[in-house]
């Protein structure tokens, strides 16, 4: 299982991996109401559409699936990528798609959810895992292998600042909730909290003894959970 993802209003789980299916169900019960099967190679993201209405799945031929999460239903394919897709963002009316591709890609591409229509294609890093969408809309942020996070003008993809601060590929980028703050973490096995403005250094976690994987803010931005391959989850306060 490469992407687990909860819907906006919180009553179901999104799951997805290599067996080529996303499941739909209810994190109480654990019961499946519905089951993706429309990629035909492994899925490494998922995420859904603002509204609930939407999940966006993409996999390792390059293509990301939107499709209608209370049916199934395919909405729409998107083939811009060369390969991995290894990051999905919504933006936060729902009208477009950041797409992140690592391994054979290394392009952060923005369209159109529902018509696929490219705005632009962000090529100036080297294999992309991840492309979070800033809460407020304005701004992406795109975390490589080549150890930068570009932080880019989120419709007309200028790049607004590049942080370099960590001396290994950041795995993860995860957005502050009111979008002032980012935090990113990768092979070094640190977890830095930096301005999304200026880019400035408020802290560095080095909790974890090996690389980070993932990192998520807590609503009230008061809090980070990171997990790590030394097979700890950590919560500690920004």
């Amino acid at each position: 299982v490469f992407a687990v993802c909860w819907s906006p209003d919180g009553s179901r789980v999104a799951s997805a991996g290599r067996d080529r299916t996303v499941h739909v169900w209810d994190p109480l019960t654990g019961t499946c109401s519905l089951i993706y099967r429309q990629h035909s190679s492994y899925i490494l993201s998922a995420c859904w559409s603002p509204d609930g209405h939407f999940i966006a799945s993409g996999d390792t031929d390059g293509t990301v699936h939107i499709w209608q999460a209370d049916t199934g239903t395919t909405s729409f394919i998107y083939s811009g990528h060369a390969r991995f897709v290894r990051s999905i963002s919504w933006s936060s009316d729902g009208r477009y798609i950041a797409s992140g591709g690592d391994y054979g890609d290394s392009t952060m591409q923005v369209w159109e959810a529902l018509s696929g229509d490219i705005l632009y294609v962000h090529n100036e890093q080297n294999r992309i895992f991840a492309a979070p969408w800033s809460p407020d809309g304005s701004c992406i942020a795109s975390g490589s292998f080549d150890a930068t996070v570009q932080v880019l003008d989120a419709l007309g993809g200028n790049s607004l600042l590049t942080y370099r601060a960590h001396c290994g590929p950041v795995y993860t980028v995860a957005w502050s909730p009111n979008s002032g703050k980012l935090a990113s973490a990768g092979q070094d096995a640190s977890i830095h909290a930096w301005s999304s403005a200026t880019g400035e250094t408020s802290l560095i976690y080095t909790g974890h003894k090996r690389p980070v994987k993932s990192l998520s803010w807590s609503p009230d931005g008061c809090y980070i959970v990171s997990g790590g391959d030394d097979e700890s989850i950590q919560i500690w306060s920004t």
